[in-house]
């Protein structure tokens, strides 16, 4: 899988650095041609000529360095290459990255890169859970840089354990192997434009109040990314959640169903559409424009109306997407819902589950899913929710098809 294959591995300034000497070794060993830079930290731990024994090639670290830029080295460096691999990508690293800062060759090259990068995080514990290293990450995420780790175990500090060790050499060597192995994999959704809501929405009752349901919009996300995955272009129109958005994906932030409705028709034409989100029913029928203020006696009364039907106004509209996905909600009585819902909303397949408090589906990382269609009822076992979300792409890219 990795005969040809060409890697430049950014080596950050942090005591695991060390351990990127086997990388280099296993992965040379795999047929892979490997370059490096070091950051200027990086030379505090492991050396140039060590480096460039086991790599077999000139070991860069200099940005303004002649004989190195004379042909804009970082930018030769960041694109003639298959892959850029940052280990150990140190907290201070991983924030420069996130904020396309270009100080040095490193991150030069970095800011400039074509190639596809996989960070791996190496710190210790409470560097790795502080919130500025946890918004760097997500933002790098969000940008489409992958990450193998960080693992759990001691740290170089005496006593310490915890997550932020770098994942260990073998780990790192299987995470290039799976990339490259996933990047040859066909793209069955290569050319199609993929629709997707996901999360909730939220309806104003006052400047500070509002009603909304507990959708994480963990599996519409995830969704999203798999469709990516299989080469689609994908636009997400997602309600609030605080979850990265996915890699390699077109967002459109909405809040309100009624704003919902309207960028999942802005987003048409489609090829297909897989609405996952946990759109409000009914909406106040007035937004106070002042705080409702407490006040002795009975609490204020509340008119609803109802909400479009974002599902239905899709399904029924000669606008329609060749394939229609929905989603059902529900506590009781599952698939008897989903069947009236396949009906009524113009769907091909609706994915019911059972949301009841003891299941753990909202917020949680797995789902119970039955797919209700014209076919009948398959009832696929409980999974993770991007396991969920590959097997019904892999069902969308066979009704294109």
């Amino acid at each position: 899988m990795l005969a040809g294959k060409r890697i430049l591995i950014v080596i950050g300034g942090g005591i695991a650095a060390y351990k990127v000497l086997e990388v280099i070794r296993r992965l040379k060993e795999r047929g892979a041609t490997v370059r490096v830079i070091l950051t200027r930290s990086a030379k505090e731990f492991v050396t140039p000529i060590t480096v460039g024994a086991l790599s077999g090639e000139t070991v860069f670290s200099e940005l303004f360095n002649p004989a190195e830029e004379q042909d804009i080295g970082h930018i030769v460096l960041s694109r003639d290459t298959d892959l850029i691999l940052v280990a150990p990508a140190t907290a201070n690293l991983i924030a420069r990255m996130a904020n396309g800062l270009a100080d040095e060759l490193a991150t030069a090259s970095l800011l400039a890169a074509a190639a596809p990068i996989i960070a791996c995080p190496a710190m210790n514990q409470r560097m790795w859970a502080h919130p500025a290293t946890q918004r760097n990450a997500a933002r790098l995420l969000a940008d489409g840089v992958r990450f193998i780790g960080p693992a759990e175990g001691r740290m170089a500090e005496r006593g310490e354990a915890g997550v932020g060790r770098l994942s260990e050499p073998m780990d790192i060597v299987a995470g290039v192997e799976a990339f490259f192995a996933a990047a040859a994999t066909p793209k069955p959704l290569a050319g199609r434009h993929v629709l997707v809501t996901s999360g909730p929405t939220i309806e104003p009752i006052d400047p500070v109040r509002f009603i909304t349901n507990r959708s994480s919009g963990k599996q519409g996300h995830a969704v999203a990314a798999a469709a990516a995955r299989a080469g689609a272009r994908v636009t997400l129109v997602s309600g609030p959640v605080s979850i990265a958005d996915p890699a390699g994906v077109d967002v459109v932030r909405v809040e309100t169903a009624l704003e919902m409705l309207e960028a999942v028709f802005a987003a048409l034409p489609a090829d297909a559409a897989v609405m996952a989100a946990a759109v409000s029913d009914w909406r106040p029928a007035g937004v106070a424009p002042q705080k409702i203020k407490k006040a002795a006696g009975d609490p204020p009364p509340l008119a609803f109306v109802e909400n479009p039907d974002i599902l239905a106004s899709l399904g029924h509209s000669d606008r329609r997407p060749k394939v229609v996905v929905g989603f059902a909600a529900e506590t009781t009585d599952v698939e008897t819902n989903a069947g009236r819902k396949l009906q009524a909303k113009g769907a091909d397949c609706i994915v019911a589950n059972d949301v009841s408090p003891e299941g753990g589906v909202f917020g949680g990382d797995r789902n119970s899913v039955r797919i209700v269609s014209a076919a009948g009822i398959d009832a696929w076992p409980t999974l993770s929710k991007d396991e969920v979300a590959e097997r019904l792409i892999a069902l969308i890219a066979g009704r294109l098809a």
